[in-house]
């Protein structure tokens, strides 16, 4: 059993291996790149990107949380016909919850609609929503109003999947209650996930000399979601509803793109 065990985890450990070393003969094509001229041709590149977007909730959301923020990163590739293809993940955020605490802990309160710690005090705690969107996209940059080529107005196009939930947080003096303690929390974060696509509008700038990068645009994203708990104690059973999940913000986005810049003056000797 033990060299079953061992020859196991070198496996494992070579397919690991193997994996990471296919994934850097796939990725360095990309990354090292020949120079190129952005201010004369649509130039194929690598971009690694970091995002921050600001977003209200609509539909089921909106009953639920309140508006939040999103923080990412991702990575992508702009083809030498401005086609953009994007694969990003999202972590979402947000201190604004709009179901009553009644709502979401109304078996576990106190007749005054409080809520008794497990020191056996009345505690403080605030709740939060988390999340995570993660998504592949397909866009097209079109170039007009643009200083070069790479530039101008852009449409994306994105699949995925999202998540999101409410956190619950005592403050650091207080114990959580015994009903909120352990794996038993899990049954009142209304924790929920599912497919989710997208649709993006906005203007992408990429500057002469590579330094700055960025874009600015609008964000749709809707997502059908059913819960991903196995109990609701609010309910006292499973929640079978399925939701209609609806953000909509402003998305700003800084790019880091690989190709290398034509030098701006040649010297012959």
């Amino acid at each position: 059993m033990k060299t079953f065990i061992i020859f196991a985890e070198q496996f494992f450990f070579e397919m690991k291996f193997k994996s990471f070393i296919l994934m850097l003969f796939l990725i360095v094509p990309f990354i090292v790149e020949a120079q190129k001229d952005i201010k004369k041709e649509c130039v194929p590149t690598v971009m690694f990107s970091m995002a921050y977007s600001y977003q209200i909730p609509g539909a089921d959301t909106k009953i639920l949380y309140g508006n939040n923020s999103t923080i990412g990163a991702g990575i992508h590739y702009k083809t030498n016909k401005n086609w953009l293809w994007s694969l990003n993940g999202n972590f979402i955020s947000g201190d604004n919850i709009n179901a009553s605490r009644e709502d979401i802990l109304g078996i576990i309160l106190d007749d005054n609609g409080e809520l008794i710690t497990g020191d056996g005090i009345y505690g403080s705690y605030a709740m939060f929503q988390r999340g995570f969107h993660a998504q592949v996209e397909v866009g097209k940059v079109f170039s007009f109003l643009a200083p070069n080529p790479n530039c101008g107005f852009f449409l994306n196009a994105g699949i995925g999947y999202l998540t999101n939930r409410v956190r619950i947080e005592f403050s650091s003096n207080a114990s959580p209650p015994p009903n909120l303690a352990g794996d038993y929390r899990y049954g009142y974060d209304r924790m929920r996930g599912g497919f989710a696509y997208s649709g993006e509008i906005g203007y992408i700038y990429m500057s002469n000399s590579r330094i700055l990068n960025f874009s600015l645009s609008f964000e749709f994203i809707q997502a059908h979601t059913k819960s991903m708990r196995e109990w609701d104690f609010n309910l006292m059973g499973t929640d079978l509803k399925t939701y209609l999940d609806r953000y909509c913000g402003i998305k700003a986005v800084i790019y880091i793109p690989t190709y290398k810049r034509m030098p701006a003056e040649y010297y012959y000797y």
